[in-house]
């Protein structure tokens, strides 16, 4: 299975330009957040697929004005063709605004997903704005990410862990790409492609 996994910024690619033959075998979306909510409403559209969004720190007109036909994830588990996914919106707490976290905050929104996951048998892709600390992160106090992720992929080992929130451009896609023992950590700034196997 395709997935176009996309987060950050608008990318001419994917507006007015989209070529929907370029992305014909995609069947899912994913957003992990900081884009505009007409951007998803309309990729969507075009493309004519599901998509799944997280909110970034940024995303606070999705509260009145959410993406048409797209489905908010965070801290909810979703089957998919064979797939389990989980979101998880945010940032890490920088200067109070209502999309950002503490440790302990996210820690509890994990914590409240755990029978679910062990019930579920586990998830195989997880979807969030901010990265796991120290791995794709930066130091600054915005853009660090969550230890509390690091848990989580130690854990339940998902195949996959797909994040934004740290702008960075790539001349390969492995440079988006950090394995961390079984699952992989993708950087999914601006537009990555994935093609993963059916569960």
């Amino acid at each position: 299975m395709k997935i176009l996994a996309i987060s950050d910024i608008v990318v001419p690619e994917l507006s007015d330009r989209i070529d929907a033959r370029r992305f014909r075998s995609v069947e899912l979306i994913l957003s992990c957040g900081d884009l505009p909510p007409e951007y998803l409403s309309a990729i969507r559209e075009k493309l004519d697929v599901p998509l799944f969004y997280v909110r970034g720190n940024h995303d606070i007109r999705y509260r009145s004005s959410p993406p048409v036909g797209c489905l908010n994830i965070h801290q909810r588990r979703i089957s998919f063709n064979g797939l389990r996914f989980m979101g998880l919106e945010g940032s890490r707490w920088y200067n109070g605004g209502p999309i950002q976290y503490r440790e302990y905050q996210m820690r509890r929104m994990i914590w409240r997903m755990m029978p679910g996951l062990w019930l579920g048998g586990g998830v195989d892709i997880v979807v969030t704005h901010a990265p796991p600390r120290h791995i794709n992160d930066a130091e600054d106090r915005c853009h660090r990410g969550f230890k509390s992720f690091l848990k989580l992929i130690a854990r339940f080992k998902p195949r996959y862990f797909v994040h934004g929130h740290i702008h960075a451009h790539f001349t390969d896609p492995s440079q988006r790409m950090t394995r961390v023992g079984e699952t992989q950590v993708i950087n999914a700034f601006a537009w990555h492609l994935l093609e993963v196997d059916h569960g």
